[in-house]
């Protein structure tokens, strides 16, 4: 039987640290429903005096977090916090991002329905492979614009049904593209999460270095509590 984190005793307090204010907020958003206790932030001088990292059991980095940051980050977080689990996001995509902590945070709460679950690149198939019978969901996301600080993107139902046990291939529609797509994929208790097609060149080359690197968009200041309901 599927669980909530809270529930499993699995990690259930997530720190998503990024840039772009509309992907943090619908991230968060994504993440309370599913039962997370998530904040989010994209003041990156102030994530130590703002949050108690000592209580957190994730964090996210967005892709656009200058690298120093994430190192000073991991040092000073792990230091109040050894068992903290950081994940870097795939994409400014909040519901990539979500998927992300879900696959992350889902051995600590996998049921008797474990899967196994790959994607063959080549042709663009998702292999699941059911101990016993439980419902799959496989979400497709992809960028449809790069323009900071607020990427846009979309989404696409795959598969949502119940298959039994056994070897079951699910076939990528054309419509989601080669370039800057992911897939997330849930069978029973079990989420994975895929790259379809890398980001592009010009994004990647675009990632700050430092907080001082001229390429960073102003965005407006968000900063997340859990009592923001």
């Amino acid at each position: 039987m599927s669980t909530t984190p809270a529930a499993a005793e699995a990690p259930g307090r997530i720190l998503v640290v990024g840039r772009s204010p509309g992907v943090l907020v619908a991230a968060v958003d994504i993440l309370r429903a599913k039962g997370y206790e998530a904040n989010a932030t994209n003041q990156f001088d102030q994530v130590l005096d703002d949050y108690d990292v000592t209580d957190l059991d994730v964090m996210v980095f967005g892709g656009m977090v200058p690298a120093e940051t994430k190192q000073h980050l991991r040092e000073e977080v792990s230091k109040r916090n050894p068992r903290v689990d950081f994940i870097q996001g795939l994409a400014g995509i909040p519901g990539v991002i979500a998927a992300q902590v879900e696959a992350g945070t889902s051995d600590g709460r996998r049921g008797q329905d474990g899967a196994r679950i790959a994607y063959d690149v080549d042709r663009r198939r998702v292999q699941v492979t059911l101990r016993e019978p439980a419902h799959v969901t496989a979400d497709a996301f992809w960028h449809t614009s790069f323009t900071p600080p607020e990427p846009k993107s979309t989404s696409a139902r795959v598969l949502d049904d119940s298959l039994d046990a056994g070897p079951h291939e699910i076939q990528l529609p054309d419509e989601v593209p080669s370039e800057a797509s992911f897939l997330a994929v849930a069978a029973g208790d079990q989420v994975r999460v895929f790259t379809v097609g890398e980001m592009p060149k010009a994004v990647r080359r675009s990632v700050p270095t430092s907080t001082s690197d001229k390429r960073i968009t102003e965005a407006d200041p968000v900063t997340t509590r859990s009592d923001d309901h």
